[in-house]
């Protein structure tokens, strides 16, 4: 069981007490009980309509900006950044009613990649719902948040299917940074590969029923999934980390890249 500071389940409970709001989950590395000592504390204030934002002002102290639905961009909602005896405490908004209209669409093999602020690689809706079920409840006066996280437990196969399925954009962008690569154009090859390893890491994921939250640490965690090439999260650092310059050199990063993508796609396929 995790262990919870006091002073955050009491900051829980009186964010749960703030009108608009319908709860409160932790989320994480926190939640997943792979924090270190100084691990930020994520916390995820789901409301609905819309929260009371001079309520929440009020609770963060005057010294902390809090930035209202939208403030933050399309998909990470809003929130505040607090520190507590030196540790950092994220509030992070979430609309309750989003998130229950992204989990339908999930279900119904459904997702959106939207762009949004410290998401280089897009936000991917499936975030939402996968934010619910590996997270934790601190404050749920309703029932609301537990019943959702029961529901959200079992990985949607519809799901499953669309997300390996997106793999193909992979070996489009790989096609496509050929091109580039041609014309020794560094930018336009990076931002390609880029993208086309992290397609691969989001249907590596969900070809194992796992959800994946954002891009931090997700390479490292894909390269250890089962029926994952053994070298896959090696080679991929190796191609991310030194794409290099020239036609010549970037030909040959790609066409490593292509060899990497076909292993993949097999296995996705397998």
């Amino acid at each position: 069981m995790q262990t919870i500071d006091e002073r955050i389940a009491s900051m829980a409970r009186q964010l749960a007490e703030v009108p608009g709001v319908v709860g409160v989950m932790l989320g994480g590395s926190r939640a997943r009980g792979e924090h270190r000592p100084g691990s930020d504390w994520d916390l995820g204030v789901y409301y609905r309509g819309a929260p009371d934002l001079a309520a929440l002002r009020a609770l963060a102290g005057p010294e902390v900006e809090v930035a209202g639905p939208g403030g933050w961009g399309p998909w990470v909602n809003g929130g505040a950044w607090l520190r507590v005896d030196g540790v950092a405490v994220d509030w992070i908004l979430r609309d309750l009613d989003r998130v229950e209209r992204v989990w339908a669409d999930c279900r119904a093999g459904r997702y959106e990649v939207g762009v949004q602020a410290g998401h280089p690689l897009g936000f991917w809706s499936p975030c939402y719902p996968g934010e619910v079920a590996l997270g934790l409840v601190l404050a749920d006066p309703a029932g609301e948040l537990t019943a959702l996280k029961a529901r959200t437990a079992r990985y949607p196969e519809p799901l499953r299917e669309a997300l390996t399925a997106g793999a193909w954009e992979a070996g489009f962008l790989v096609d496509v940074a050929a091109k580039g690569a041609a014309r020794g154009d560094v930018l336009y090859v990076s931002l390609c590969l880029s993208r086309a390893v992290g397609v691969l890491v989001q249907a590596l994921y969900a070809h194992d029923r796992r959800w994946c939250l954002n891009e931090k640490g997700a390479l490292a965690v894909a390269g250890q999934l089962p029926g994952v090439p053994a070298d896959f999260g090696s080679r991929a650092r190796r191609l991310l980390g030194s794409v290099g310059e020239g036609p010549e050199v970037l030909t040959a990063t790609v066409e490593r890249a292509r060899e990497l993508v076909g292993e993949v796609s097999a296995v996705l396929r397998g």
